[in-house]
């Protein structure tokens, strides 16, 4: 178990840090846009992380293939000067449905993620006679909380369906507010003793992927102690990178920004003390991720 510091380092800029590192495994949703605009400064700090001769792979627990996450990123603005490559764990759990192509498949999740399902040529069928189940989020994640869902996971649970969570994240920002994600679901599922599988961070099948495609850009497998991951989430982001043995840079205004005091000035106890209840603990941390 890490030896816990006096207080992580609060650094203003990924300056400092950014010679000591390779690769970088950067989060997206917090840390580079809010669902909404993409973060300027962010954009600007991974893009001169690059031309020093980094390589940065967005790594995200977004329930949708990279060519898709791509085109979304377009719309927000994000530089394709910001990164070498994309790695969601929509590709991971379209791997899981691809395995299961004689089975037919229940999915839980909003509209729009349909179509990342529809073109692998999946059998659909209701929670009554499907054999396993995806889910991608909520089906309204503007209205609705995992407790809506309850009587629906108990009728899957009698069932002992098998669940794969697209995004394993419980929470996101979407503006200014936090909304629902299938983590939330999932987690529910398995207090009610159902198998699941989660596909995205913190667990390690996202990593190998992003570490080989880091290979693929820089000829030659890197080092892990020259692969820094960039993120705003304890449960995700931090836990996934300490699991892999890398260092986590962490985000101070992102999901935790409510009860760490606010998005400007964290409050040093608070953040202490959210890293002493996990036992993990970052390299350093930042405000915003700016160089």
């Amino acid at each position: 178990m890490p030896v816990p510091p006096a207080q992580p380092a609060i650094i203003d800029g990924f300056a400092a840090l950014a010679p000591h590192y390779d690769v970088v495994l950067c989060d997206v949703w917090g840390v580079v846009h809010n669902g909404v605009r993409a973060f300027d400064h962010a954009c600007d700090a991974l893009t001169r992380f690059r031309a020093g001769g980094g390589t940065v792979l967005l790594i995200t627990n977004a329930p949708r293939p990279a060519g898709v996450v791509v085109r979304l990123l377009d719309k927000l603005e994000v530089p394709h000067a910001a990164y070498d490559g994309i790695v969601s764990s929509g590709d991971v759990t379209q791997d899981v449905m691809l395995a299961r192509r004689d089975q037919r498949v229940f999915t839980i999740g909003p509209q729009r993620d349909l179509p990342t399902f529809t073109e692998l040529g999946i059998k659909f069928a209701p929670a009554e006679s499907a054999d396993y189940v995806v889910c991608t989020g909520l089906f309204d994640d503007d209205r609705e909380s995992p407790e809506n869902y309850r009587e629906l996971l108990m009728r899957l649970r009698q069932r002992n369906l098998f669940m794969v969570c697209a995004n394993p994240d419980l929470v996101v920002e979407r503006g200014e507010r936090l909304v629902y994600c299938a983590g939330s679901i999932a987690d529910l599922y398995a207090s009610l003793g159902g198998e699941v599988l989660y596909a995205g961070k913190p667990h390690r099948p996202i990593y190998q992927t992003a570490l080989a495609k880091a290979a693929a850009v820089r000829g030659a497998e890197p080092r892990l102690d020259r692969v820094l991951a960039i993120g705003d989430s304890v449960r995700t982001d931090l836990t996934g990178a300490t699991g892999f043995g890398i260092d986590c840079l962490f985000v101070t205004a992102g999901i935790h920004a409510e009860e760490l005091g606010g998005r400007d000035n964290p409050d040093a106890k608070l953040l202490a003390s959210i890293f002493d209840d996990a036992r993990i603990y970052p390299k350093a941390v930042t405000r915003r991720l700016v160089w």
